[in-house]
């Protein structure tokens, strides 16, 4: 038999592998399914890929491959023995449980026990062989076996896979020395004391300057005077602002060149007034929740509906996710996700389509993961009601658990990577980003939650107004306590609490603020100061008001409450506060007018470059000889770009760096002046050429972006043209633009308007000439911009996300949704008919819009 079973394996054994260090074996889930070893067809591992299937999946890899063999694992779930008492036999120790996985939470461990088989499979002819089979099998395939068997699972790996190196503790962090300055730091409003970013700015621990880091090669990043402030003072550590939590932070040593551990941070942070560092523990459910905050129990239990008999609920659509230790977030946004048509036809219509084309790894294709979870929640497969005969009698529903998609989506992330708590705001934008960045066809469900917003600025001074678009999926309402209707019973509230903290009493029961919905949305609409607004038309800083407006109205809108705060000593807190939300709600006031009669524009013309202040003072002393850094000018030299060019390329970005030099040279060296001598208008006498108007030392825009912004992005190795369109339809943001290039294939840019779908009869997908109203909009969208489904902005609600605790970092997220008529709570794995649904207290609503009829 042994030779029979060797020759048998012959043909097969150069696509047997070992499973070698980093090798993932994935034995627990199905890469296209939930199946798993518990699963009544079991789960069969590829011996060469070490990837899962299901009895249903795995002849499709088979065939896609040619991969033969497969180890079939099977794990029988049996009731323990009873003794002559009637209780279960107690088992220290099975011999027959030897796959290394997780024990099924959804049995009792004291009435339940667990018997493990193993065999090998030989397709087509589904030939088995029973392991442990040492003595007749080859000794490659017995060790392969055995490898297999004792490998981890492939999610026991994920944690320390967020780490890709060890961080060292910095060897300045102990002895820092921080001078009593009296800086301290806002909670917001940073931007950079030296060029006035307000992205990838650093915190200098030592004295408390706020600064920019260096500039990466996708357009973001800073202009490098964190490093530079570091050569002047030698101030060796700074953190980054927008990492601080209560975990921690990005802190960085200039003088070490790397990532570093601070164990002192908290103290380095508590000196400039920063407190972000308060403590958390994790109850027994995978929530957190706040050490020192008090528990707000009404809260909990109003969301969770905890004192009602509620009735579960099973089958299609009513399929629960099981919580991965603070997965919460992730659980409520699939889960309205996946109740919306166009996610559904997406992911779940295409389902067959999805697998056949997968590529070989299917566990890290974004659309095979999300059919996969699609198909997990709308089939019904892993929802079916308990039934007394089974084995599962005491088992309330049964439930997926995401962890491809979660790893997936969270690859390389800095929060959702972690297993903290996150922001179910922050992490539906992410997935509808992630959306966008894979569906590179006609069919993109995040269409359904597209919109255009129309930004009027107007400068005080002039009157003159300038109106523009940007994309955006998500409406963010201020809650404006101060229209509280219980506003002398919250005065009442905060009396007597100040009283109690004086005396060092018990502080009074808490009230919550009743807010009325059309406060939010009249808050929306008031208009809003520009920080270091900028007036072309009276060439300086001036005073500049902005108000927003819908340009198009969504199929799907999710209307978010500004809930969250930070308070002076930077610890996040949520407002206690209820909103009477409507079921249904009518927007068409707030549709975009474009420019009205009687109103006057601002010039198309750029603020001038501002020059770092070390030379500001020398290029304004001598307008002969502009200050030019020839540091970086050598530096491009040197490369063999001409001398002339590497002058004009310093002084047009400013002096901010050979970086930004280099990408202005690769995208103008085919110029026919490259390389002749820089030569300003200032130094020549007016322009002739210039209208007399024309203001002197603005740059006219000839709606054109900036150039520096189209060198980084051709520098990338963009079409320029491509480049100039994504910038226009982003108002020039880089970020949001080299989505766009991503999202749309230079050569899908003709089909732009025949693939608007819309599924309301009768309305174009622009709202400049939409039916449902008479205004213009200014400037007209191109064909190359986003897709929206524009339509009437009549809606009704079906869906809501709330919050329970303290913090998004700490607490639990539960959502209602609106199904055949009946609302319904998904709480985790539990699905149950809602009896009295908390819309007062949501954190985000997600409203559909009514047909025009």
């Amino acid at each position: 038999m042994a030779t029979d079973l060797g020759e048998l394996l012959v043909p097969y054994m150069p696509t047997i592998r070992v499973p070698k260090t980093g090798d993932r074996v994935f034995k627990s889930e199905c890469a296209f399914s939930f199946d798993s070893p518990e699963s009544e067809g079991g789960l069969y591992v590829c011996m060469n890929t070490f990837l899962g299937f299901g009895r249903e999946h795995v002849e499709r890899h088979y065939r896609k491959t040619g991969q033969s063999v497969y180890m079939h694992l099977k794990r029988h779930i049996k009731e323990k023995s009873t003794g002559a008492a009637g209780g279960a036999i107690p088992r220290r120790r099975n011999g027959k449980v030897f796959l290394d996985l997780e024990l099924n939470r959804d049995f009792n461990g004291e009435d339940y026990e667990y018997e493990d088989e193993a065999k090998l499979v030989i397709f087509p002819d589904h030939f088995e062989i029973a392991l442990p089979n040492i003595e007749e099998l080859p000794a490659l395939v017995t060790i392969a076996c055995d490898a297999v068997l004792n490998a981890p699972s492939a999610y026991k790996k994920q944690e320390p896979e967020s780490w890709e190196e060890e961080i060292q503790v910095s060897r300045h962090a102990r002895s820092l020395r921080q001078p009593d300055n009296g800086v301290r730091i806002p909670p917001s409003g940073w931007k950079c004391q030296k060029c006035e970013m307000r992205e990838n700015l650093w915190l200098n621990l030592t004295d408390g300057t706020i600064l920019c880091g260096k500039w990466f090669f996708d357009g973001s990043g800073g202009n490098g005077h964190a490093l530079d402030h570091y050569k002047e003072t030698k101030h060796p550590l700074a953190v980054k602002l927008d990492t601080i939590t209560p975990d921690g932070a990005d802190v960085y040593s200039f003088e070490e060149e790397e990532a570093v551990l601070d164990p002192q941070l908290s103290d380095h942070l508590s000196h400039f007034g920063i407190d972000m560092l308060q403590m958390q523990k994790k109850t027994e459910n995978g929530h957190h929740t706040d050490n020192n905050a008090r528990p707000r129990v009404s809260e909990w239990e109003v969301i969770q509906e905890s004192g009602m008999k509620l009735k579960a609920v099973y089958g299609s659509g009513y399929t629960g996710i099981k919580n991965l230790g603070n997965s919460c977030y992730l659980s409520t946004v699939l889960q309205v996700l996946f109740s919306i048509p166009d996610f559904q036809r997406m992911y779940v219509g295409n389902l067959q389509r999805i697998f056949d084309y997968s590529p070989l790894d299917p566990t890290q294709d974004f659309a095979t993961q999300m059919a996969k979870v699609g198909h997990g929640l709308l089939s019904g497969q892993y929802s079916k009601p308990p039934m007394k005969s089974e084995l599962i009698e005491q088992h309330q529903q049964k439930g997926i658990s995401p962890r491809m998609l979660k790893s997936l989506v969270s690859r390389g992330h800095p929060e959702f990577s972690s297993n903290r708590q996150q922001d179910a705001q922050e992490f539906f934008l992410h997935m509808i980003n992630l959306v966008e960045r894979n569906s590179t066809s006609s069919e993109n469900p995040s269409d359904a939650f597209r919109f255009l917003v129309e930004e009027r600025v107007q400068c005080c001074q002039s009157r003159r107004v300038r109106y523009s678009q940007r994309v955006d999926y998500c409406i963010q309402l201020p809650a404006p306590v101060e229209a509280a209707t219980n506003r002398e019973e919250l005065l009442a509230y905060e009396a007597k609490r100040r009283e109690a903290e004086e005396n060092t009493r018990a502080p009074p029961e808490p009230v919550r603020a009743r807010i009325p919905f059309t406060a939010c949305l009249q808050a929306f609409t008031e208009p809003e100061n520009v920080p270091d607004f900028w007036s072309s038309a009276l060439q300086a800083k001036s005073a500049g008001v902005k108000t927003s407006r819908f340009a198009s109205f969504p199929e799907y809108l999710s209307v978010q409450i500004k809930k969250f705060t930070f308070g002076v000593d930077w610890v996040p807190k949520k407002l206690d506060l209820g909103i009477d939300v409507p079921d249904f709600l009518d927007l068409s006031r707030l549709r975009a007018t474009g420019l009205q009669s009687g109103e006057e524009e601002l010039p198309d013309l750029m603020p001038p470059i501002v020059l770092p202040e070390d030379t500001r003072d020398n290029s304004m002393s001598s307008l002969d000889s502009p200050e030019i850094d020839e540091a970086a000018v050598m530096q491009l030299a040197e490369m063999g770009f001409p001398l002339e060019a590497c002058r004009k390329a310093v002084y047009y970005t400013g002096n901010m760096g050979p970086e930004m030099a280099f990408n202005w040279i690769i995208a103008h060296m085919e110029e026919p002046d490259f390389a002749e001598p820089l030569t300003l208008p200032s130094m020549l006498g007016p322009d002739p050429f210039s209208s007399a108007d024309s203001p002197v030392g603005a740059t006219p825009l000839d709606n054109s972006p900036p150039e520096e912004s189209i060198a980084i992005l051709t520098s990338m190795g963009f079409p320029r043209s491509h480049t100039i369109q994504a910038l226009k339809a982003t108002n020039n943001n880089l970020e949001r633009a080299l989505d766009w290039i991503f999202t749309h294939p230079e050569e899908e840019e003709s089909d732009a308007l025949s693939n608007m779908a819309d599924t309301e009869p009768n309305d174009n997908a622009f709202s400049n000439a939409n039916s449902h109203s008479d205004s213009t909009l200014s400037p007209d969208r191109e064909t190359s911009g986003p897709r929206v489904k524009d339509g009437p902005g009549r809606y009704e609600l079906f869906a809501v996300i709330s919050h329970m605790g303290a913090s998004t970092m700490s607490g639990h997220y539960v959502c209602h949704i609106k199904k055949e008529g009946r609302w319904v709570i998904y709480n985790d794995h539990k699905v149950c008919l809602s009896e009295r649904p908390p819309k007062d207290l949501g954190y985000i609503y997600f409203y559909h819009r009514l047909s025009s009829s």
